[in-house]
């Protein structure tokens, strides 16, 4: 695998030592206590919570989030490399990490006033409690401002009311940020963001999803049936949520494409080790060129996917606009993560189709990168939008 990062002021191939140590110390951990358990609980549709107290343990949950406020301190590239090393053993495990850091706590901390940074960001980072972000509805997916939850100002609270769908970490979290309009005539400029607490009268988790991947990452529906909520727990101001949420998506894609390149790197590291063992003919399969040949692309796609997620962390680190690098890094990735899980299995043949080998699981866990936080489609309309206004 490459440790490779580049930057605007020229190229170097190497990760830091201290990244090259997170890098191996994530992998270590997640061969050791994710690996052996991986299967159970995608089975039993089991959210691996003593998996994820132990992240916390280790800082993963709060990485970029500072010191002060109970997180390591470490930078975007740090992330990206947890990231990667834990959902190249369970994707699931990175996605319950995408929704926790790279949303919900990516809001509070870009946007949040110092009294709720004070209050919320400490326990979401360092695992006291568990994070969600709530943006889609039954009839807003892709057309986000479309979504139809309401909030009205009523003295010093704000009363909301509406549903959510497709929401990660559902369950778990005990800190939601929720997007809602507070005014129903202004389209995208009447949604504002508010944080709602899981013990607040009126919120109300629902339908548990059966997915077809991803199944240890808790997918659910929320209702919020008149939840009264501070407006001290407003975000920001009104009518800038879709803004912040846009914002927010940005980064998240970033950690998307981490988690796209991890699970093929998973998918092709499996490839090889698999290639090497399995006999046919009278020897390894790995000595038939149609073979190499597929592997031998397999590796350049997952590299040429972490060089381009790469670049998008450290422009974004570096304060750079990230719209289109985070969506070209976000499509790229996620496509190059589809092709190899399924050249995995076909270099696996029948047994690429059954559960005693991890493709199978990759296979299906990979078509959800497509789609979650922006599908294909939207990332070629951001990409184009910005080629178009240059």
């Amino acid at each position: 695998m490459g440790d490779s990062v580049s930057n605007e002021q020229g190229i170097d191939f190497r990760l830091t030592d201290e990244l090259k140590m997170l890098r191996e110390s994530a992998r270590d951990f997640a061969e050791a206590e994710i690996l052996p358990q991986v299967m159970k609980y995608d089975e039993a549709q089991e959210f691996p919570m003593a998996t994820v107290q132990k992240m916390a343990g280790l800082g993963y949950l709060g990485v970029t989030v500072p010191i002060e406020l109970g997180g390591a301190g470490l930078s975007l590239m740090h992330f990206v490399v947890v990231m990667e090393e834990l959902s190249r053993v369970d994707p699931s495990v990175g996605l319950t990490l995408a929704a926790h850091s790279g949303l919900c706590l990516q809001h509070l901390s870009l946007f949040g006033s110092d009294g709720q940074k004070r209050r919320f960001v400490p326990d979401l980072a360092t695992g006291a409690t568990i994070g969600s972000w709530c943006l889609t509805e039954p009839g807003s997916g892709s057309d986000a401002s479309g979504l139809k939850t309401a909030s009205v100002r009523d003295g010093d609270s704000y009363v909301i009311t509406g549903s959510k769908t497709f929401i990660t970490n559902g369950s778990y979290a005990s800190t939601y940020v929720v997007m809602a309009k507070t005014d129903l005539s202004k389209g995208n400029s009447g949604i504002s963001a508010f944080i709602v607490e899981r013990s607040m009268k009126g919120v109300d988790i629902g339908k548990k999803e059966n997915k077809l991947g991803m199944r240890a990452s808790d997918t659910v529906t929320l209702a919020f049936d008149a939840v009264r909520v501070p407006k001290e727990n407003l975000i920001g101001f009104e009518g800038e949520g879709f803004k912040q949420a846009l914002t927010v998506l940005d980064g998240g894609r970033i950690g998307i494409a981490a988690l796209s390149v991890g699970l093929a790197q998973g998918a092709l590291d499996a490839a090889v080790k698999y290639a090497k063992e399995r006999q046919a003919f009278g020897k390894p399969i790995a000595e038939f060129q149609g073979i190499q040949f597929k592997l031998a692309e397999m590796a350049t796609e997952v590299q040429a996917a972490r060089l381009l997620t790469y670049r998008a962390a450290m422009a974004k680190q570096n304060g750079e606009p990230v719209n289109l690098i985070a969506a070209q890094a976000k499509l790229y990735a996620s496509e190059v993560a589809q092709r190899v899980a399924t050249e995995a299995v076909q270099i696996h043949g029948g047994y690429g189709f059954i559960k005693d080998f991890p493709v199978e699981k990759f296979y299906r866990d990979v078509k959800l990168l497509t789609i979650g936080e922006g599908t294909s489609e939207v990332q070629k309309m951001v990409i184009a939008k910005n080629l178009l206004q240059q």
